[in-house]
């Protein structure tokens, strides 16, 4: 089995198969199974994450679901081992960053036990729930911090393996979409 910083190479070389174009064409599918999920429409309160170029585009959903009357809160990377979450109510709510990326700049959510789903990104998930990340951890810690929350992995159909190397710190999810 690769390590791994192996398989997060083999990943990213997978995602540099398509264009932005198609990847996009690709997320229509998985929003939408999403969209219709039990879990999140029961929900009130809803971790999403706006997505990076390669990953499940998400920008007119996370729109859609605030639109829906959904409390949408959305994590923002504030140093090499932190993650902080703020409310997101619409396009103000985002600045550009100094790495060119549109990070959320609302209001600081710290409630974390009235989140009751979260949509957790990954670089891929396998047959067992387990999610590999980019590697500093972000969510794993998070993610030990809302025991409550029903916790669903999103990827492309690509990113899914058989199996993953894990280690005693990585959280699993509820299930993988």
């Amino acid at each position: 089995m690769m390590n791994k910083t192996e398989l997060r190479k083999e990943i990213r070389n997978r995602k540099r198969q398509y264009t932005q174009e198609q990847l996009q064409a690709l997320s229509a599918p998985i929003i939408d199974r999403l969209r219709h999920h039990p879990k999140l429409v029961a929900a009130k309160t809803v971790m999403l994450y706006h997505s990076l170029p390669d990953e499940v585009f998400t920008h007119t959903f996370v729109d859609e679901m605030v639109k829906a009357g959904k409390d949408v809160l959305l994590p923002v990377v504030i140093s090499e081992t932190e993650m902080e979450i703020r409310r997101y109510t619409g396009a103000k709510d985002m600045a550009m960053s100094s790495f060119h990326i549109l990070e959320p700049i609302g209001e600081l959510f710290t409630d974390y036990d009235s989140i009751e789903f979260i949509a957790v990104p990954g670089m891929s998930f396998d047959a067992d729930r387990n999610r590999l990340g980019r590697g500093k951890g972000y969510y794993d810690r998070f993610l030990k911090q809302t025991e409550q929350a029903y916790k669903l992995g999103i990827c492309f159909d690509f990113q899914k393996l058989d199996s993953i190397p894990i280690d005693e710190y990585d959280e699993k999810v509820d299930e993988v979409l």
